[in-house]
């Protein structure tokens, strides 16, 4: 390759690429705002949080904006997943805060928090799937704009609400825009 030409987008090695974008994920999830952001889209627009702050972390990260065929084609790479594990330890988790008894109880909440922290593993394995689709193409820039993270995050919202035709994206943009916030502050 000659010399002035970008590095590939993806050099780190597939370990360290997993371990990179979980740890974004994290930190990201944990600044102030972001998890209510995140759970506002989800419940509003069906969003895979994952995927969102998969494609952030492209962006932020990698200086890779994901096309909208991009992100339908890691959403086919973890749907299944998804759908068969993470949302059914979703289900199971935020359905023993209110019953069946014996739940909600000091006995319960234990078991709670264990289903929990099994849900946090199926969305690392989630992530990891998500990781290993990133397209292996050169960094389209030499650095992202707001207004780049802000594009590609609404692509990612946009891919959720074709399956739901009741909330347009106009009335999700206050949750996209905390997370742009934090996520561009996360580069400085």
């Amino acid at each position: 390759m000659p010399i002035d030409e970008p590095a590939p987008f993806l050099k780190p090695s597939r370990p360290e690429r997993e371990a990179d974008s979980w740890a974004f994920a994290l930190e990201l999830y944990a600044r102030p705002g972001v998890a209510n952001a995140c759970l506002e889209l989800q419940n509003r627009a069906a969003v895979d949080v994952m995927m969102l702050l998969m494609v952030a972390y492209a962006a932020v990260r990698h200086r890779l904006l994901l096309t909208p065929s991009e992100i339908g084609e890691m959403d086919e790479a973890c749907r299944p997943w998804r759908e068969q594990i993470v949302h059914r330890l979703r289900a199971i988790r935020t359905g023993l805060k209110a019953g069946p008894s014996p739940a909600p109880g000091r006995a319960t909440e234990e078991f709670r928090s264990q289903v929990k922290s099994v849900e946090l593993a199926a969305e690392r394995l989630q992530n990891q799937l998500l990781a290993n689709r990133l397209p292996l193409r050169p960094a389209e820039r030499d650095a992202v704009s707001a207004e780049d993270v802000r594009v590609v995050l609404r692509r990612v919202v946009t891919f959720f609400l074709e399956t739901r035709r009741d909330t347009p994206i106009a009335d999700l943009l206050s949750p996209i825009e905390q997370i742009v916030a934090a996520a561009i502050d996360n580069t400085r």
